[in-house]
Parts: structure tokens; sequence; C-alpha cells
């Protein structure tokens, strides 16, 4: 498993979860354009350079794209006032982060077109088993990735799949959508509610506290929420979660790509 939905945005969440469908892509057009108009020199040059000149030298971009991942070392930067943090929590890796990253350094060596298919829409630009991509990247790389796709990217989809069974049983009562609704969510998934939720979490990382989240942050709380799910549910609870997670998603990507069709 090595496609996600992909958002990189400092949009506000919604409920538990981060902004999606045409909201997340309208806040990742403009935070691309400004990154485009920010450009910086990584700190990590041989996972840049390794990168440029396998392009130049007639290799894929994808395949020296995910060698370069390979290569690279720091577990986040600052460039231009942004914070890339490519590993939460020390073990969940944001691989596509980490390309879109690394794609700023080569725009004028890319298609653009495939930059923004894998960036915004998740397609590869050339056929890649799981077996291929693990061992371009590293072993210990892609398990990282997988830590993020089921903490950070299922996790979402579970609570998108709970919000619309709490938004059916709340019209079928009369009962008028509100902040009510991510509070049922949350309660639903993880006993309490957002804003408890929230406080502990950046009471445990140290953060200050604050009425909105940035997405940075928001992915972080995400895969807290979700080791603290793990942490507090029976074996069964966990599994019937992960499959209504990786069943919403599923459908949501098979909406998404049959919408480009």
């Amino acid at each position: 498993m090595i496609i996600r939905p992909y958002a990189m945005t400092k949009c506000r969440g919604t409920a538990c979860r981060a902004p999606t469908g045409n909201e997340s892509i309208r806040c990742n057009m403009a935070r691309r354009k400004k990154s485009q108009a920010e450009k910086c020199v990584s700190t990590d040059n041989e996972s840049v350079r390794h990168l440029r000149d396998s392009i130049a030298g007639g290799k894929h971009w994808f395949t020296a794209l995910l060698e370069s991942i390979a290569l690279w070392t720091l577990p986040e930067e600052t460039c231009k006032d942004r914070t890339y943090r490519y590993l939460i929590g020390g073990e969940a890796f944001d691989w596509l982060l980490l390309a879109e990253r690394l794609l700023s350094e080569v725009e004028h060596l890319v298609p653009k077109s495939e930059v923004v298919d894998l960036l915004f829409h998740s397609r590869m630009p050339i056929p890649i088993t799981d077996d291929e991509f693990k061992n371009l990247i590293g072993a210990s790389k892609y398990s990282a990735q997988l830590n993020y796709f089921y903490g950070v990217t299922v996790e979402e989809a579970l609570v998108l799949a709970v919000e619309g069974e709490v938004r059916k049983e709340q019209t079928a009562q009369g009962i008028k959508e509100g902040e009510e609704l991510g509070d049922e969510v949350c309660r639903r998934l993880y006993g309490a509610s957002r804003h408890a939720l929230l406080v502990k979490f950046r009471k445990e990382r140290g953060y200050a506290r604050g009425r909105s989240i940035q997405f940075q942050e928001l992915k972080e709380f995400t895969y807290w929420l979700f080791k603290y799910r793990v942490g507090n549910s029976d074996k069964a609870r966990i599994a019937s979660d992960t499959a209504k997670g990786l069943k919403e998603l599923e459908r949501q990507w098979k909406h998404k790509h049959k919408q480009r069709e």
C-alpha cells in the first residue's frame, strides 16, 4: 500500500479531520504557488544532487525520486518559513510531502502534469509494485510510510465514515448539522470530545493552545488519535474500525478517479 490521497495545506480542518475534496485542492494550489515562488536550497544536498544527476542522465524522474527519498536523512526541515515534517511521531513517514519538497528542486526537469497527478491525485507516472517501491525507498522508510498510511490516511477515512453515519442519524432525527457533529464523531471513536482530545494532545506535545489548528499539526493530531484509539480498544474493534476506514478510502478513490475519467 503505497498510495494515499494527498493534501498539504494550512487550512482549518473540520470535525476530527483535515480538509478534503475541492477544499483541500484549492488550499493545495495556493500553497503550491507560494512554494514555487519561495525557492530554497535543501540542506540534504546528497539527495537533491542524486535526483538532478539521475534525471539529467536519462533515468525516469519517478525512479530517481524514490532513490533520492532513500538517501534523505532529515526528519524535518524549515524552508522559507514553512516547516516540512516528514516523520510524524518518529515513526510515520509522509513520503509524498518529501516528494513535493524534492520535486520543487527540479521543476524544470519533470513534466508538470505528471507531478500534479502524483501529488494531488495519487497517480504514479509508471507502474510499480510494492516490492519495487520498498526496494527503492528502503525497508525502514517503507515500514514508516505504512505507519503513515494506517495512522493518518486510513484514520482520516475512518473519521469520514463515522461522520457520514452520524450525519444520517441526525438528519433522520431532524437535528441540524453543527459543531456537535464533530464532537459526536470523536466520542464514538475516541471516547471524548474533539476539544478535550486536542487539549490532551497539545499538553503531551508541549504545544500552545489555540482555537484553530494548522494542517501540519492536524496530521500529527490525527496520528495521535490513531494511537490513542488503538491503545484503548480491543482487537475486534480495531479490526472493525480499520476495515471501515479502508472501505471508505476505497470509495473515495473510486469516486475521485471516476470524476477524472
